[in-house]
């Protein structure tokens, strides 16, 4: 009798989504699982940081190395123009 039934928290969030938005929600959710990330990482062993450090750098290189390609891309497209 004093719980909050499923009907309740259904109207709850779809006050909520009517409130916010969806893509703000969505940035929100992705904000908060950024932080947690951090905090875990902060919170691990040194070693465990390093591995991670290492990983982030490698994604960050191949990122970037693959936007290279996209930006040079273009540019034989209009060489050949």
């Amino acid at each position: 009798m004093g719980g909050i039934s499923i009907w309740q928290l259904l109207i709850v969030a779809l006050i909520v989504i009517l409130l916010f938005g969806t893509k703000k929600l969505r940035s929100l959710g992705g904000d908060l699982g950024g932080a947690v990330k951090g905090f875990k990482n902060a919170m691990s062993p040194e070693e465990e940081n390093k591995s991670i450090e290492d990983k982030d750098k490698a994604t960050d290189q191949t990122a970037a190395t693959s936007q290279q390609a996209a930006e040079k891309q273009p540019e034989s497209k209009d060489k050949q123009a």
